[in-house]
């Protein structure tokens, strides 16, 4: 308390406050230039994404001698259903040569490949990428499109495999970073000024968090360009929404126990002082947790998820430092006038107790046991929705809310071609064995043909045509078959990856990665919870409280995928992500109503300052959960299924946690357990008033004797 106590004493000063905001004022301008740059800093490439030992990521870096591992071939296919003409022959072998001399086409040009039938061609573009990641990939199918305009009538063509696909999701994410700042900025206004009902109060949270955020940005880009962060779309989009929403939820914590002591205290200096003494401890604690959760992203083997853990949890820790001090000192700088018109005056009442939270904690302090096994059997109905979820990755058809031109040329290669045509499966092993290796992978079922060997500095790189689509199970079962082949070579140390290896790696790695990282980070929560509220009992109960509102938003989510938005499947990374955003954020809800009932149960008993913490903390923790839950949904505002399923299965989670989990079924446990849920403390000792003193419903004699 003491280091709390210092804290507190900074920004609330007459004089520091202004020290404060002018060593803020600094780190704006120190971070202005790298925040900036932080999008360019993204590493978007296939490796950056990959599993970082599979077999699929150490053929990208062996074949790098064969191609560049920056190399992404676009598959280009023209179609005339009724057959092709000779000028359409012409034409596309024109278009050939005109795609050979577009910068970052290092290799030669392939086709125009004809289809059996007559009705479709097809050409490979490699396209280096180089540094410049989507931004190379998305200028280089503009110049394709460009070149395939002049083209005879009545023959279409689409723009797909792999170069494709990374042009459409280029263009999806494209000025994401500003989308979602402003959105989750609209979410956070509309729901700060329908909180406080002040015309100027939400100014300061939300200036506080955009100050976090551009410091946040300016760190994470350090990072990465200095220590070798990985940082890509994802975790930088993620970055936005999560600063936002968790800095946001802070302030909200802190400036409800302002406003209590503010009737309590003359001096604003001395009521923020108090209310960073209270409130500080409780902050501090979720802001830890969430960083401590975040961390343990380290231990993914997915690289996209590991990199996304250091990017969260500098962002949760400069919001919580924002919060902590910037605001604070904001607030006092202002003083009482910026709650107008609902200023908390030295002395007036606090209506805290008769509020809808305090009325709703009475109503079950009647029958407390009845209404939490109510509300966990209908949690736990819910959480059955889970079985109907198929998370085991998304095809590429399935990735994108719309269907770009990428999804649609598949299908064109798909009904002329061999389905995995333009994005094979690739075998790297040691030359004088290239051979023997061929041979295996001709003899296995789904393997359409071989190419010729290419060897180079003692090894051999070969490419397999599959018959089926790369992201189908029957590709995934095909590269199965391939690598038990190769690898009964014997001496040939050969390795099979490509684009179906690669699907199949990273589904396999998420399987992992959840099997390792949930219980990792139910134990974090666990001892962080124990050591804030020294017992055993209450961090084991909102534990269990925290998987089943898991279980229950995932299997809510599921169901809204499946019917509401015709959602056929998941990624493979949708429960990690979701469990670890829930459970990190969620248990911040846990932290702000228990240290509250914590600090009422040595004055009044387990059982009364239960209700005196859901009738505090009630409403702040509703109005944080909103704020949370709308800044996540700006996700759902992607036209990238796998970003839209995070934001709903999230932002529903968070709205199921504090309107239900916490205020109702934590409160209803509390009340029944009462004084044993902070064994083995003292405070287990505590005597407690019995529960039928507990349940008047009236509300000029709630609380009596408080």
């Amino acid at each position: 308390m003491a280091g709390t106590g210092r804290l507190a004493a900074l920004p609330c000063g007459k004089v520091s406050k202004w020290i404060v905001l002018g060593l803020w004022i600094v780190a704006v301008a120190v971070c202005f230039s790298p925040a900036g740059k932080l999008t360019g800093a993204q590493d978007n490439d296939a490796v950056s994404w990959l599993p970082g030992n599979a077999e699929s990521t150490e053929v990208l870096k062996a074949t790098a001698q064969f191609s560049s591992p920056d190399e992404i071939p676009a598959v280009l296919v023209y179609e005339r259903p009724g057959g092709l003409t000779e000028a359409d022959k012409q034409a596309v072998t024109g278009h050939a040569a005109e795609y050979g001399k577009l910068p970052n086409v290092d290799r030669e040009v392939v086709g125009p490949i004809p289809s059996d039938d007559g009705k479709a061609l097809q050409v490979l573009v490699p396209i280096n990428a180089g540094d410049g990641g989507w931004d190379t990939i998305g200028a280089r199918a503009d110049d394709i499109r460009r070149v395939a305009a002049d083209r005879p009538d009545g023959l279409s063509f689409h723009l797909t495999g792999p170069g494709g696909f990374a042009a459409d999701s280029q263009e999806a994410f494209a000025g994401i970073d500003g989308k979602l700042l402003y959105s989750a900025a609209a979410v956070v206004i509309v729901i700060l000024l329908l909180t406080y009902r002040s015309p100027v109060l939400w100014l300061l949270p939300l200036i506080s968090a955009g100050t976090a955020l551009f410091a946040a940005q300016a760190v994470v880009y350090l990072l990465a360009t200095k220590a070798d962060l990985t940082v890509n779309a994802q975790s930088a989009g993620i970055l936005t929404v999560l600063v936002f929403g968790a800095g946001t939820d802070y302030a909200l914590l802190l400036v409800a126990r302002y406003r209590e002591e503010l009737r309590r205290h003359e001096d604003r200096h001395e009521a923020m002082a108090f209310a960073l003494h209270r409130s500080g401890p409780a902050i501090f604690a979720s802001g830890s947790t969430v960083v401590a959760g975040m961390l343990c992203l380290l231990l993914a083997s997915m690289n996209s998820t590991r990199g996304l853990g250091p990017v969260a949890a500098v962002g949760i820790v400069v919001a919580l430092l924002a919060m902590l001090t910037l605001l604070p000192a904001l607030l006092v700088v202002c003083g009482r006038w910026v709650f107008w018109p609902l200023r908390p005056t030295y002395g007036s009442d606090d209506h805290t107790e008769t509020s809808v939270w305090g009325r709703i904690g009475r109503r079950i302090a009647v029958r407390p046991r009845l209404t939490w096994i109510t509300t966990t059997v209908l949690l736990g109905a819910a959480a059955l929705g889970m079985l109907t979820l198929d998370a085991n990755g998304l095809s590429n058809e399935e990735s994108f809310t719309g269907t770009p031109d990428s999804v649609v040329g598949e299908k064109v290669v798909a009904a002329h071609f061999p389905a995995g045509a333009g994005n094979p499966l690739v075998v790297v092993a040691k030359a004088d064995h290239a051979a023997e290796i061929r041979t295996a992978m001709s003899s296995v079922k789904g393997i359409a043909s071989v190419a010729e060997p290419q060897t180079s500095s003692g090894l051999a790189y070969i490419e397999g045509t599959m018959t089926d689509a790369v992201d189908t199970q029957a590709a995934k079962d095909t590269v199965d078959r391939v690598r038990a082949a190769v690898h009964a070579v014997d001496g040939a140390d050969a390795l099979a990856g490509g684009g179906a290896a690669i699907v199949l790696d990273t589904q396999r790695a998420s399987s992992h990665d959840n099997k390792v990282i949930i219980p990792v980070v139910l134990a974090v929560v666990l001892l962080i919870l124990a050591l804030l509220l020294r017992a055993l009992v209450a961090p084991v109960m909102l534990v269990a409280t925290v998987v089943l509102s898991f279980g229950a938003a995932l299997g809510i989510s599921s169901l809204v995928f499946h019917h509401l938005l015709g959602f056929n499947g998941a990624d493979s990374s949708l429960p990690l992500f979701v469990f670890v955003f829930l459970v990190a954020l969620g248990i911040d809800y846990n932290i702000f109503l228990m240290t509250r009932v914590h600090e009422e149960s040595k004055v009044h008993g387990t059982r009364r300052g239960a209700l005196i913490g859901v009738a505090a903390t009630g409403g702040v923790i509703t109005s944080a959960g909103l704020v949370l839950a709308g800044t996540f949904a700006v996700l759902a505002t992607m036209p990238v299924v796998a970003f839209a399923e995070i934001g709903i299965a999230v932002a529903l989670g968070v709205l199921l946690d504090t309107i239900v989990v916490r205020s109702v079924l934590v409160t209803a446990l509390n009340l029944d357990i009462g004084r044993h849920l902070w064994w083995p403390s003292k405070l287990a000792q505590k005597h407690d008033p019995a529960p039928e003193q507990l349940g008047d419903p009236e509300p000029e004699r709630a609380l009596a004797g408080n």
